[in-house]
Parts: C-alpha cells; sequence; structure tokens
C-alpha cells in the first residue's frame, strides 16, 4: 500500500481483503526507491501474489510501472491490481502486455492533469 501524506488512511486499499504480510510506504510515487516497496521486492518468493489496490500505487508513471511488474515477473511472482482485476504473471499474453501499457499511460496522464491543476491554482 502506499499513500501520499502521513494524514492519509491506507487501509482503505485493500479492506476485506486477506494478506499474509502488507507492506505500506507514506510517500510520494513518483519515485520507487520507497523503503517498504523495496522491502517487499526483497522479501517476496517464487509462487507469492503481490496485491496493489491500483497501479498509481504502485507506480506514476508507465516506465517504472512496467520495470516495477517485470522486476517482479522475472522472481515469477503475480502481480494483482484490485482496482482494475488484472493479474500479471511473466507469462501474461500479448494483450495483458497491452493493458499494462494502457492503464499505466492512463494513471500517468491523470497524474499530470491533477499537478496541472494543482499549479493552475496556485497562480
Amino acid at each position: 500500500m502506499r499513500v501520499s501524506s502521513f494524514d492519509q488512511n491506507p487501509e482503505r486499499q485493500l479492506e476485506n481483503i486477506e494478506l499474509d504480510k502488507i507492506y505500506t510506504d507514506k510517500a510520494s510515487g513518483k519515485d520507487v526507491k520507497r523503503p517498504k516497496l523495496q522491502k517487499s521486492i526483497d522479501y517476496v518468493r517464487d509462487g507469492d501474489t503481490v496485491v496493489v489496490h491500483s497501479m498509481d500505487r504502485l507506480a506514476r508513471n508507465l516506465d517504472d510501472l512496467r520495470k516495477l511488474v517485470c522486476q517482479l515477473t522475472d522472481k515469477q511472482v503475480k502481480i494483482l491490481f484490485i482496482k482494475v482485476n488484472l493479474i500479471f504473471s511473466g507469462e501474461d499474453s500479448a494483450m495483458s502486455t497491452l493493458l499494462l501499457s494502457i492503464m499505466g499511460a492512463f494513471a500517468e496522464f491523470e497524474r499530470s492533469l491533477i499537478r496541472e491543476r494543482q499549479l493552475e491554482g496556485i497562480f
């Protein structure tokens, strides 16, 4: 799980989902060098499934998202994105790869729009 600030509640992201281990970062998603993310990547083993609420909780840009998904699937770890009900295993079809790219690009685009609106509100 990841939230951007300490006052946000991460619990809603994976409500009612039974998990063996939970890692929560309270940091911006613009950087993949987050302590709990790195700890989770080091911890997972062949056959594990990493459960993430949405793609933008894992990474904010498409390049980072694809690298993280590849890094995990190269370890024979599956990644399940709850919000879009997609799972990636490394044995994915061309359609799955396309969906990851499209959904990740939309998440990156949405973040850019939010940032633009925030800047417009500041000036």
